[in-house]
């Protein structure tokens, strides 16, 4: 009998660390940790489970999207659309919720593989906070996932008024500049490999014929904005 009490509490030990864990990032106690046992079980760790957080993944996107959508309507009732989709963007983008799901603290239960050095420089952080996002919605409902959002999310860890007053888009900013001063400019994939079991892209700046700045990342529009970015700063210092 003692074993078979043993057996339990161990088997249990992990579910019941991990529900204090959520109870602290989610800001309510979880009903089905199943749900959220998927969303932090990247595609990288087959082997303990049939399945990874992908699909939820989907569901969270969509569900942020439309509650983000909604909080801007009602935030700012004058802005143009135009004004309320670049902020918006910049509110759900990967690199903001990779930032938001670092600073949650959600990296420490993101199970994937951890010999792929590559997969914790990249957005798998963001994309489980979004599949999280889902676990919540399909856990509690739509109410609860909505203050979830913008209760432990938007109000706790995103600034506003920083975001409004800073253009993180480097490629438009780029693109801007050569157009302003009659640059030719271009765009070019100039390296594809395999990184663990991801594809890494690296991506260069073509100025006027010329190899300006490459960036690389785990997809062609992330290594666009680091290359991007690189240019800008290089571009200050001329």
């Amino acid at each position: 009998m003692r074993r078979l009490i043993n057996r339990i509490f161990t088997k249990a030990s992990p579910n019941k660390q991990l529900m204090l864990q959520l109870e602290h990032i989610l800001g309510f106690t979880p009903r089905h940790i199943s749900y959220y046992q998927l969303a932090l079980m990247h595609r990288s760790k087959p082997e303990e489970a049939y399945e990874s957080n992908e699909r939820l993944e989907f569901l969270g996107d969509a569900i942020l999207g439309a509650v983000i959508a909604e909080y801007l309507f009602k935030k700012y009732p004058y802005k143009p659309e135009g004004y309320l989709t670049e902020l918006r963007s910049r509110i759900v983008r990967r690199e903001t919720m990779n930032n938001v799901a670092l600073r949650m603290g959600l990296n420490k239960l993101v199970q994937y593989n951890q010999q792929d050095r590559g997969l914790s420089r990249s957005h798998i952080f963001g994309n489980a906070l979004e599949a999280l996002i889902g676990a919540v919605y399909l856990d509690q409902g739509f109410i609860r996932t909505r203050m979830f959002i913008l209760k432990q999310m938007v109000r706790s860890y995103i600034d506003l008024d920083t975001m409004e007053s800073t253009d993180t888009n480097y490629k438009n900013q780029l693109l801007s500049w050569a157009q302003r001063n009659s640059h030719e400019l271009t765009f070019e994939t100039i390296d594809e490999k395999q990184e663990g079991t991801r594809k890494l892209f690296t991506v260069g700046i073509i100025l006027n014929g010329e190899v300006w700045a490459q960036g690389s990342g785990f997809n062609k529009k992330e290594a666009g904005q680091v290359a991007a970015q690189k240019a800008l700063e290089k571009i200050k210092e001329v």
